[in-house]
């Protein structure tokens, strides 16, 4: 043998270990493809309005098995048209598509179009990170050559359509049809179609959820593609494009709500998997919460040094919350102002006092002085309030005299009675042990103010705040927990209560609120140095409350509870019930 082929023999055979070495190196971690396929994922949890309409999705969201036969032609076709022309063509690796995206790369000296196929990129999501690295691109092609050994071109194409992820939590075209669309995908239109097959270019930046408008682009530039490859005439197109319009999303900032209802699910449906639960939240009075909440803080709130409020609205028969906004933006603040936030609630606390009182024998109609009193040196005071002498005690709620709420304190019984009184309305405390509670001292939370309130308005039952009326699990209805409404009061005391809760707003502190052709009552609140203004109101069926002041305690500018937040619960009021 000549030295010359025993040199060839040589290099062939260490070429031929190095070739081995490399294979090595790219595929000793390569996942198992066949475990991979059956990977598991974070079970979802899908929030519908008290209309059945799509609130918002959580977790990773799939629908039906969308099967390629089920599914219109131009489904498909359009993700093809823009994603992998030569699909059809190619071994799962396409050398003509690659030479065509550098040479575009090339011409524009930027990375304008990418050579991936379609088998790569379903080899990337079923098994890869998104890790950019060579080794990872050889991963890729090596199991996009094992997925075309593996399955025929249409299983491929199902599996990708059934896998891919396409934005807001969405895996698969069909729960992104449903999310999007709110229809299954064997029944999208060509535009929808087009949409959809424009997401996995960037499924995050590009939904509709996300950005409307650049979903609508891209989704054009798809059907551009489609007239490019003859699926469609370029007339269907400019067509279809002129059809592109995305319903608007009915509220913008039910994000507390979503959040407050999916804090007990663990406890609430242990194990339960996926879930669909309808809620209690009413879109249409939620999205005049959110806009009349926005107009104010940005109008007279900004000038009156208000940067921040929370509303919450209870059907005061079941505890239901129809809307709740836990500040002014959910985006830049995901804290909920209406549920955690603990603070002094004021004179809204003063109609306990005064049911402690009627509990006690007192009548709406008894007298009470107003003068000046001190207590262990402190001398409560009525701010503007010019003295009768006696007035009754439903004039002394309407026009929330101070010195006449610490004389009803201690004709109830005390600050002990009063705030056994408060926990049996639902308040947790802690309450001062002094005189000073008939001031509101105590700490609350709107939520638990309103559902007191609600007590008073619904002749005398205890409802329990809850967002969720029906759950349902892989197409099976859970027990939704729930406690009955309690009996906390009798039927003649929260009569009382309502003649002097209306009192406040016909002649009283509350005057504000005040809505033309509606029985309305309520009760307003102001805690020092105008550090938070309350009203808390009642408007059959709802009870309604109000919240306004800043983060960090920073007074406002004479912001009372009878001024911008009685105001915004008669917006509220006269614009979001019928």
């Amino acid at each position: 043998m000549g030295a010359w082929l025993r040199r060839l023999l040589l290099l062939a055979i260490w070429g031929s270990v190095a070739a081995a070495a490399l294979l090595l190196f790219f595929a000793w971690d390569l996942p198992r493809p066949e475990e991979a396929l059956a990977t598991t994922r974070r079970p979802s949890v899908t929030l519908e309005a008290a209309d059945g309409r799509l609130l918002s999705t959580h977790g990773d969201l799939y629908g039906e098995v969308a099967r390629l036969d089920d599914l219109p032609a131009f489904l498909p076709g359009a993700l093809m048209a823009v994603e992998d022309r030569r699909f059809r063509e190619h071994f799962g690796l396409d050398p003509v598509g690659l030479a065509r995206a550098a040479l575009a790369n090339l011409r524009a000296r930027r990375v304008v179009q990418g050579g991936s196929t379609l088998t790569q990129q379903l080899a990337k999501n079923l098994f890869l990170t998104p890790e950019r690295s060579l080794r990872r691109k050889v991963q890729e092609a090596m199991l996009a050559l094992w997925l075309e050994r593996r399955f025929t071109k249409d299983q491929l194409l199902e599996i990708y359509l059934n896998r891919v992820y396409l934005g807001a939590g969405a895996y698969g075209v069909d729960a992104a049809a449903r999310l999007y669309f709110g229809v299954p995908a064997r029944r999208v239109t060509l535009w929808q179609a087009a949409i959809l097959a424009g997401l996995p270019k960037a499924p995050s930046r590009l939904n509709p959820r996300a950005a409307p408008d650049a979903a609508i682009r891209r989704g054009a530039e798809v059907l551009d593609a489609m007239a490019g490859t003859g699926l469609i005439t370029p007339r269907r197109a400019a067509q279809e494009a002129e059809r592109m319009a995305l319903p608007r999303r009915p509220s913008g900032d039910a994000g507390w709500f979503s959040d407050w209802v999916r804090d007990d699910l663990a406890e609430n449906y242990p194990g339960a998997g996926d879930l669909v639960l309808r809620t209690t939240l009413d879109l249409k009075l939620q999205a005049v919460v959110e806009a009349r909440l926005e107009a104010l803080l940005s109008g007279p709130g900004a000038v009156a040094r208000a940067g921040q409020g929370a509303v919450l609205a209870l059907d005061m028969r079941d505890g239901a919350v129809r809307a709740m906004a836990g500040g002014r933006s959910y985006r830049a603040s995901p804290f909920n102002r209406a549920v955690t936030a603990r603070r002094q609630p004021g004179s809204v606390f003063k109609p306990v006092v005064w049911l402690a009182a009627l509990e006690a024998g007192a009548t709406p109609e008894e007298a009470v002085s107003d003068a000046p009193l001190t207590l262990g040196g402190w001398s409560p005071r009525n701010g503007a309030w010019r003295g009768r002498g006696t007035l009754s005690l439903e004039e002394a709620l309407a026009h929330s005299v101070n010195t006449a709420a610490v004389r009803v304190l201690l004709r109830a019984g005390g600050a002990r009675r009063v705030a056994e009184t408060a926990r049996r309305l639902g308040l947790r405390g802690p309450f001062p042990d002094n005189a000073a509670l008939a001031l509101g001292t105590a700490e609350a939370t709107l939520l638990d103010l309103v559902a007191a309130y609600a007590a008073f308005g619904n002749g005398g039952l205890l409802v329990e705040p809850h967002g969720v009326t029906r759950a349902e699990s892989a197409r099976r209805l859970l027990a939704v927990p729930r406690t009955a409404p309690q009996r906390v009061l009798s039927a003649e005391h929260a009569a009382m209560m309502r003649r002097m809760l209306g009192a406040v707003v016909a002649r009283g502190t509350g005057r504000a609120a005040l809505v033309q052709g509606k029985v309305v009552g309520g009760k307003t609140g102001t805690t020092q140095d105008f550090r938070d203004a309350w009203f808390i109101g009642l408007a059959p069926p709802l009870a309604i409350g109000v919240w306004l002041g800043n983060d960090d305690a920073s007074p406002m500018d004479d912001v009372r509870g009878g001024t911008l937040p009685a105001q915004l619960f008669r917006e509220i009021v006269e614009e979001g019930l019928p």
